[in-house]
């Protein structure tokens, strides 16, 4: 059964991610923060490793665009879950595509791998990433053909609705995407679980 937590920050839906989950300890992450190495904040990268630690996870980086291709598959494939940061999704998207592990990702998680989605790592799990231009720079990623992304849920989630400093970019997207697009907005304190068919919106 599909399963994903997606969120808008991570460190403030930690109590969220335990009570939908459990049974966390000695399990293997694969740690992707490809998102963040464009971006010059990246403290939530770092909150967002230690967090998982402290939950008895054990952490296991994989910078994509940087990793060989046995890495990338390697990690994918054997650790228990996935764990995608925030940061700029074109360049995410980018990497995820130019190395394969786009495919990867989609082949574990159908097959049940859990995959937890920060910002970019929420955006990037719809089936387009064109709604986030309004919130990332899309200049980032210039070797990106297309916005087509994983297409793991039929929804659109917009991170950081209603909250510092991305107020205005989420509320541009509504604005401009609420008509075609089934968005599901969630503010920092929000997340999305998503269990095979069902999806249940906790927090603002």
């Amino acid at each position: 059964m599909k399963k994903l937590f997606l969120a808008s920050s991570f460190s403030d839906v930690v109590n969220i991610f335990e009570s939908v989950h459990g049974d966390l300890k000695g399990k293997t992450v694969t740690f992707i923060p490809t998102a963040s190495v464009v971006e010059k904040v990246t403290s939530y990268v770092h909150s967002a490793m230690k967090i998982l630690e402290d939950l008895g996870l054990i952490v296991d980086n994989l910078e994509i665009s940087t990793a060989t291709s046995d890495e990338i598959e390697n990690k994918l494939r054997n650790n228990d879950f996935i764990y995608v940061t925030g940061g700029n999704t074109f360049f995410l998207l980018q990497e995820l595509k130019r190395t394969g592990a786009d495919k990867i990702i989609v082949e574990e998680v159908n097959s049940g791998k859990l995959y937890i989605g920060e910002s970019a790592g929420a955006i990037v799990a719809s089936a387009d990433i064109e709604y986030a231009q309004k919130m990332d720079s899309v200049e980032e990623a210039p070797h990106l053909k297309n916005y087509s992304a994983l297409g793991l849920v039929d929804f659109y989630t917009v991170p950081h609705y209603n909250s510092v400093p991305f107020e205005k970019a989420a509320q541009s997207i509504i604005d401009s995407y609420e008509a075609t697009l089934n968005l599901i907005p969630i503010s920092n304190d929000g997340a999305i679980w998503v269990q095979g068919d069902k999806i249940q919106i906790h927090g603002k």
